[in-house]
């Protein structure tokens, strides 16, 4: 089906691996752009990333391309009156998805935060991955430094890309309503008409779709799957979509933290293993430094790159986006990249099989699990407050503009 497609749906693919590919790269789309960029965030931090990427925008923006910057009210509240001043004294629109002030010192703003991660330029070029800007991905950063993917796009999907991100300053916590229809429970990329595409997670039209993007290629996978996932605590039926498939002879790795930047990320997964265990999926735990990707690659072309964690928060909670392609040379790229983490820096867990209770931690699991997806509507605090985009414009005062959603 692919070998018939019509070269105008075709789409380039490039993985960027770490800060180190991705910030240059970046850099160089925002440089080269011409008329507009959006760029989203979840994480912009006042640190050498985040003032070299201010440059990057202030520069750009002075020769008149225009630019909108999004970051969540969560990741980024750190952020500086005079950082930010900057950028709108130069024309940078910028704007800050559901702030909510400090509660005793604390964030309080927790749930569905705005967790994607896109940069765009003139519908042209997009990147879209899980690397924020932040100087913790950049392996001079030390042993804390992320290890973190992303993927570069040219062809149709990134003008796609960019009217999604253009349509989420209009209606930040559910763009893309007109565009995007759910995704058919068991519908493999190809039917989807290109080799890509763009899935995204919000809480109003698009609740489950990456999950059942995720499930989709799961249930179609012949030989072999390979999963990276920082956060990785699924509901269950997307476990037992994953325990079916090692049941029925595809060869399954999962690769989750062992060197985790929240103990929780480690903890979680460790009570799925016997389950996944006993199905006969191998169990890897990345060892060298904190993993915080979100990817997989199933048999020879299919694969997922994004922001989506597979954990109550990205599939319940957060605005989320993957791009699901259904390219060789894109799968063929991230699996070797997966080998070798797999070959040099994971290490293979040994469940023990002397503890008992397999199946009751399995349901604790389950139980956790849906009490953290629906604990926000739960507690009144969500969907009650509609999220609302506050964007700063050039002024002495720095104006404050609130767009509410329903």
């Amino acid at each position: 089906m692919m070998r018939n497609m019509p070269m105008a749906k075709r789409n380039c693919f490039r993985l960027l691996i770490n800060g180190e590919q991705f910030f240059p790269r970046v850099s160089q789309i925002i440089n080269e752009a011409q008329e507009e960029v959006f760029l989203e965030t979840f994480i912009l931090f006042d640190d050498k990333v985040g003032r070299a990427l201010r440059e990057t925008l202030i520069n750009a923006a002075r020769r008149g391309v225009s630019i909108d910057v999004t970051v969540d009210g969560y990741g980024s509240d750190g952020l500086s009156k005079e950082f930010i001043q900057g950028l709108t004294q130069a024309g940078v629109r910028f704007h800050i998805f559901d702030p909510q002030p400090r509660l005793f010192g604390i964030r309080a703003n927790i749930f569905r935060r705005m967790h994607r991660k896109i940069v765009s330029a003139d519908g042209k070029v997009a990147v879209l991955g899980g690397i924020n800007f932040s100087a913790q991905h950049l392996l001079d950063y030390g042993p804390e430094a992320k290890q973190d993917y992303a993927v570069e796009v040219l062809g149709p999907l990134a003008q796609e890309v960019h009217q999604f991100a253009k349509d989420a300053l209009i209606e930040p916590g559910k763009a893309g309503r007109r565009r995007w229809t759910r995704v058919v429970r068991a519908a493999p990329i190809p039917e989807f008409g290109s080799n890509g595409r763009l899935v995204i997670r919000d809480n109003d039209w698009h609740p489950n779709d990456i999950e059942q993007a995720y499930k989709a290629g799961i249930q179609s996978a012949q030989k072999d799957i390979i999963i990276a996932n920082g956060y990785f605590f699924p509901g269950y039926r997307l476990l037992r979509d994953i325990a079916q498939a090692a049941r029925r002879g595809v060869q399954i790795r999962l690769i989750v933290q062992g060197e985790p930047d929240m103990q929780i990320a480690r903890k979680a997964p460790r009570w799925l293993y016997h389950y996944l265990d006993d199905a006969g999926v191998k169990l890897y735990e990345y060892c060298r430094r904190p993993l915080h990707g979100k990817v997989a690659c199933i048999d020879d072309a299919w694969s997922t790159i994004g922001s989506s964690n597979l954990d109550p928060f990205s599939l319940a909670l957060n605005l989320e986006a993957n791009i699901f392609a259904h390219d060789e040379a894109l799968t063929t790229d991230l699996r070797a990249a997966l080998e070798r983490l797999l070959e040099n820096d994971c290490e293979p867990v040994l469940v023990d099989r002397r503890k008992q209770g397999g199946l009751r931690r399995l349901w604790v699991a389950v139980v956790v699990f849906h009490f953290l997806r629906r604990f926000p509507a739960w507690s009144g605090m969500l969907p009650a407050h509609k999220p609302r985009l506050t964007s700063m414009v050039a002024s002495t005062d720095v104006d404050h503009k609130k767009h509410d959603t329903p």
